[in-house]
This record gives structure tokens, sequence and C-alpha cells, in this order.
């Protein structure tokens, strides 16, 4: 395992600043509806303005980090590639479908009473609603906040841009006739427009820029003072941009979290469930398996575990409206997702012990 660098003072209390983020968010959009919504208004093809710009600068910081030679030694590992696409599109789906049926649709069946009526107009049970936006969760791989899991594991960072481009590329392709065949539907419309512009902003743009910035900086003043000088200044803008998400998605959704404090809980059970049992597939028994390095298992599997949130959202929204419980068990997924990661990353950083070193 890499030898572990010196946390910054985010890094080292960003739990903290996790829960505090969460806190500030939801109070915002309860003492101040009219902000968020009006900020949650700003969007296009479904993705919010704000959002996308606080994604662009948590990703960017990281893509200025990443050494692109090593990209195309990453592309000759093909294992650590494999196991990724192999957990998200062979095993998570299902095993998401699987356990939230089993939770929801059996074991907390009798506390979640009621039906609603979606955007089609049909009426359904509200069990059936939030398994839906579970398999909404389980179909849409992370494509952006990975980089910094991957990141904050101090995994091999080439790689998993490798991967996420892979994910990004296969999602355009099986996202939506998978959702279509879990969800029992003939034909499920997919925010195509949304994938896309989540991909550009999230990946593409700070790719660029990055690559960009490194290359040019690196002509300019050497080596040395780009890794002692500018990264130093640069490496808190990714954990603030980070922070700053979760007040925004928080502030637009934190008013669905605090009148339905029950059923977050039925929905969080499952989610938590698959997301650990996800991790522990691709890390521990997969990734062994194959004998990866730590620096190329703790990505794979964190990649695995971890759901492109804006996606999912989007779709149980344009499927069954925003006051949903397909789109409430989306946004559970955001409420679990950032703890439950920070979480994994620590479980990885641990035990690097049992993996061998690149």
């Amino acid at each position: 395992m890499k030898e572990e660098k010196g946390l910054s003072f985010f890094e080292r209390y960003l739990t903290i600043w996790v829960g505090l983020c969460i806190v500030a968010g939801i109070a915002l959009g309860k003492v101040m509806p009219q902000v968020a919504i009006k900020l949650d208004s700003m969007s296009i093809y479904q993705v919010s303005i704000p959002i996308a710009i606080c994604l662009f600068f948590m990703m960017y910081p990281i893509m200025v980090k990443i050494d692109f030679s090593q990209i195309l030694k990453a592309a000759k590992s093909p294992k650590p590639v494999l196991l990724t696409l192999v957990i998200n599109w062979a095993v998570k789906p299902f095993t998401m479908y699987l356990i939230a049926v089993f939770f929801l649709g059996y074991l907390f069946k009798g506390f979640i009473v009621g039906t609603e009526v979606v955007k089609t107009g049909q009426e359904i049970e509200l069990w059936r609603s939030y398994i839906s936006g579970a398999i909404l969760l389980g179909i849409a791989p992370c494509t952006a906040m990975v980089l910094v899991w991957g990141y904050l594991a101090k995994g091999n960072d080439g790689l998993t841009l490798v991967m996420v481009a892979i994910n990004s590329l296969s999602m355009l392709l099986l996202y939506a006739p998978l959702g279509g065949f879990l969800l029992g539907v003939n034909a499920m419309p997919i925010p195509w427009q949304t994938i896309l512009l989540s991909v550009t902003i999230y990946v593409a743009l700070p790719l660029i820029a990055g690559y960009f910035t490194r290359t040019w900086l690196i002509n300019k003043n050497g080596i040395e003072w780009f890794n002692n000088t500018f990264l130093h200044i640069l490496t808190p803008i990714s954990i603030i941009a980070l922070l700053a998400t979760l007040v925004l998605l928080f502030s637009f959704k934190g008013e669905l979290i605090i009148e339905n404090p029950l059923t977050i809980m039925w929905i969080a059970i499952p989610l938590f469930i698959q997301t650990v049992f996800i991790f522990a597939l691709g890390y521990f028994v997969m990734g062994r398996f194959l004998k990866l390095s730590y620096e190329d298992a703790a990505p794979a599997a964190l990649i695995g575990a971890s759901n492109h949130f804006e996606v999912a959202i989007a779709t149980a929204t344009m499927l069954y409206g925003l006051s949903s419980g397909a789109a409430l068990a989306t946004v559970v997924g955001v409420l679990i997702e950032v703890p439950l990661m920070l979480m994994l990353v620590h479980i990885c950083k641990k035990t690097g012990f049992l993996f061998t070193t690149r």
C-alpha cells in the first residue's frame, strides 16, 4: 500500500464537516425555502447548474494532480477494469433489486402503507415506488464523486479515471435497457441529455482543464514547485466544493427528509446493506481473488459501491414525478452515500496491508 500522506485539516475532520453541511442544507431549505427553490430551478436538462459548478471544482483539483502518463499504464491492466464492469452491470443491479424487494416488499411492507398516483396517472403502492427508486440507484454507477473517494483512499488515480470513463460510456448503452427490464416496463424514457451533460461537466471539462493546467505549470515552474507549492494551495478546494454540494443538495431535498423520517429509515437500511455488500464483494473477495494491488483494488471496489445519484434523481423525477416515492428513495441514496463512502474509504486505508503494492 502507498505510504500514508498527511491529511489536511479538511480531510482529517471530513465526516464532521459532512454532518454539519447536511444539517445546514436541510435548515436552509426549511428557513429560506425560496432561496432553495430559486437555486433548484436553475437547471439544464435536469442538471442543476449550481451543483454542476460545485462538482466541477470538486473534480478539477483531483484532475490536476493526476499524472496522465499513468493512464496509459492503467489501461494495460484489464483486471481491475473487468472487476468494475462485472460488479456494476452483472451483479449490482440485480442484488439491489433483490435486497430492495426483500426489505421494502416483504420485511418492512407492513410499515409502508398507502398508495400514490405517479406521473403516468397510475396508482401504485408506496413500497413498489420505493423499490423503483432503489433500482434506479443500482443501475447508475458513479462517474464523478468516486474520483474523490479514490483520491482519499490513496488509490491509483489514473486507473480510477480510466474506469470512470468506461463507466460513463457503458451507462449510455446499458442504463435504459437494464432499467426497463428491472422496472418491468416495455420502454423506459431515459434523460440522455442529463447523462451526456453530467459526463461532460463532471468528467470531461475538469479532465481537460486539469491536463492543460498541469502541463503548463510544470513546464513554466517545474515539478517541484508544482507539487510543493501549487498543490498545497489547491488541495482544500475539492473538499470545500464537496461540502458546498452537500449544502445545496439537502437544501433542495431537505423538506422530503423532514416530512418522512421513518420512511427514510426503511429505505436507508437496504441501501446501506447493498452498498456494504457490493464493496465487500469487490474489495475483499474479487480484489484478492484477482490478486490486485491495493492501489487498484480500492478504487475498483469504491466505484462499484457508489452511485450516480443525480442521474438517478433525474430519472425518477422524469418517470414518476418529483414528489414520488421513487424520487424520495433516490434522495435517501444521497443522504447515506457520503458518510457511508467515507467509512468505506477508512476501511480501505486500514486494510491495505492485505494487498500487494504496485
